[in-house]
């Protein structure tokens, strides 16, 4: 082989092993905006179990808070008539249930303003659903049974909120979607004319 035709093939294979690198960093370039499309991998079994356990533990130690202050309000001080204190002491159980079932339950790292916005949201369905209703059932069954229509109300929120939060707050495909529109709707209300003086 003369010295040509051999610089000719040492430049034919650099520029072929250009190119498969360039190649190679398009397609991993491209990787991550192709998994971010791909739905996440659902969870297996075993993690829906413990995600369902860690939910529940939370939910009980946001009921403790909630059946304490409620009983300080409610039973040992008597300053304040059931549904008050019903309504004061949801909401500190609220902001605890949130602040860990967030963090630890559900690992999201989703618009922390908007989920909260959505909790608060299924709260102005459902306190004055279980305030109106709980206090009616306070008054029929006496209020020696005040405290059971509390329990009977957190089980309602439990079973309720659970299935608001994993399906709805805590869903990272729906969240991006929520955000999506409140993005195109500010797109669409943004005028193309520029700002008069």
């Amino acid at each position: 082989m003369t010295e040509n035709s051999e610089n000719q093939v040492e430049e034919e294979a650099a520029a072929s092993a250009a190119a498969e690198t360039a190649e190679s960093e398009t397609v991993a370039e491209a990787q991550p905006e192709a998994q971010a499309d791909e739905k996440p991998a659902p969870l297996s079994k075993k993690k829906q179990f413990i995600q369902i356990l860690k939910f529940t533990g939370f939910s009980i130690s946001a009921g403790v808070i909630q059946l304490l202050s409620f009983s300080i309000l409610y039973e040992w001080a008597k300053c304040l008539p059931w549904w008050p204190s019903y309504l004061i002491s949801i909401v500190l159980s609220v902001i605890w249930n949130f602040t860990f079932n967030r963090k630890f339950t559900f690992a999201s790292a989703a618009n922390v303003p908007l989920a909260m916005a959505l909790v608060t949201v299924y709260y102005c369905m459902f306190i004055p659903v279980s305030v109106f209703g709980g206090d009616a059932l306070e008054e029929l069954w006496g209020e020696k049974l005040g405290i059971v229509v509390t329990v009977l109300m957190m089980i309602i929120n439990f079973v309720t909120e659970f299935l608001w939060d994993k399906f709805l707050v805590f869903n990272d495909r729906v969240m991006k979607k929520i955000e999506g529109l409140f993005k195109r709707k500010k797109k669409d209300g943004e005028s193309d004319e520029p700002p008069q003086a």
